[in-house]
């Protein structure tokens, strides 16, 4: 990586301004699952420890540029104070007369949290000038939300090129490293596994992976475009209709750079999208049902390819998996990646829901905070977050 890092940064009395991705979900007024904040915590630490002070700033939720009480970020703040043990002062804003002289008055050691970014329409429109008040409350800009690099926001890609220094924060870094290098230099032989519900989110995904990877294996409602494509029977499952042509653009992609495209040969099909609907494993799918999850022959297929891995990056669940009796696909894949030796990147957002939920995520190599970041990552994109960085 040819920029910054935390590392590099001379922090002694220093005050930090750090993008941090504390968009988390809230209820009945607490912080529902503090996973986004705790991935945060070295970065801060860091800095405190050595010599720095912290302004955090986060978006949460998409008020639309206007206050929204129920998306204040108080409860984080809460939670923020009691993982770090130490005070954590929450400001009402995060530009205006309150906070400037608050910053300033931020001695070595102290943390201070800005109010949710997004309640000023400026931030998700990119303003300069909303970025330069943002920029006066630091002295140097750590970014640790990996989840909005993607985003060409006030705080993620104006506010680096504003300051003196900006660095990534070490959860940045380590995305930085593990998708950098699956993208990059992977030890072969190498598997994508996507799934989820859209062909369209995933198409330049796998187009860019076709030039890295040994296999493609592909589950969740996608494949259906897929096997609509090779004229298979799909009922009345997930289709994009418009994709089908792209879907078979891609398996004559596939064929003539010698990578195994590997889709669902059985599957778990409901009468209704229903979590308690009659449901049957079948080889054809029958008209009138709808395919929720992948079989147990699509299975073993699967975790057969699988085995001899070396390096394998997952992105979207292989079925329903929010409805337990169309989550084996998805746990069985889950328990395969999880004892197996290969290195295991798991894409953001449902995935990594998923591995959270069976309790594997410690079995993962790495497990990204950000799924539309990571899988714009994977396209081959230049992420504006990462781009505005200082290089080295």
């Amino acid at each position: 990586m040819n920029k910054l890092s935390i590392g590099d940064l001379d922090l002694n009395g220093k005050r930090v301004l750090m993008r941090v991705d504390f968009n988390v979900p809230l209820a009945n007024g607490r912080v529902a699952d503090d996973t986004r904040i705790a991935a945060a915590l070295d970065s801060i630490r860091y800095v405190l420890d050595n010599g720095g002070s912290v302004v955090l700033m986060s978006h949460l939720g998409r008020p639309k540029g206007k206050v929204d009480v129920e998306l204040r970020l108080d409860p984080v703040a809460g939670r923020l104070e009691e993982l770090l043990d130490c005070p954590v002062m929450k400001l009402n804003d995060c530009t205006g007369p309150g906070v400037e002289p608050a910053a300033e008055a931020l001695r070595p050691g102290g943390v201070l949290l800005l109010e949710n970014l997004r309640f000023h329409p400026e931030e998700e429109e990119g303003d300069e000038g909303f970025a330069k008040k943002l920029a006066s409350l630091g002295d140097l800009y750590v970014d640790d939300a990996f989840g909005t690099c993607h985003r060409a926001h006030a705080s993620v890609a104006v506010v680096p090129r504003l300051m003196d220094k900006a660095a990534a924060g070490f959860l940045l870094q380590k995305e930085i490293e593990y998708l950098g290098k699956a993208i990059a230099d992977p030890e072969k032989p190498y598997a994508a596994i996507l799934g989820g519900a859209k062909v369209s989110d995933k198409i330049l995904v796998i187009e860019n992976l076709l030039k890295k990877v040994d296999a493609v294996i592909i589950g969740g409602g996608m494949a259906y475009t897929f096997l609509k494509a090779q004229g298979k029977p799909i009922g009345t499952s997930k289709l994009e209709a418009d994709r089908v042509d792209v879907a078979k653009d891609l398996l004559a992609k596939a064929q003539a750079a010698g990578v195994d495209i590997l889709l669902p040969i059985d599957h778990v099909v409901a009468e209704k999208f229903e979590p308690d609907a009659t449901s049957r494993v079948v080889d054809d799918i029958p008209n009138g049902w709808i395919a929720l999850d992948i079989g147990p022959r699509t299975i073993e297929l699967f975790s057969d390819k699988l085995k001899d891995t070396r390096t394998v990056i997952w992105n979207g669940p292989m079925g329903v998996f929010e409805m337990p009796a169309f989550a084996k696909g998805t746990e069985a894949i889950a328990k395969v990646l999880a004892n197996s030796d290969a290195t295991t990147i798991i894409g953001g957002g449902d995935t990594a829901a998923a591995v959270n939920q069976l309790g594997l995520a410690d079995k993962m190599s790495h497990i990204s905070t950000g799924g539309g970041a990571s899988l714009e990552f994977l396209e081959g994109k230049e992420l504006p977050g990462i781009a505005a960085l200082s290089d080295k």
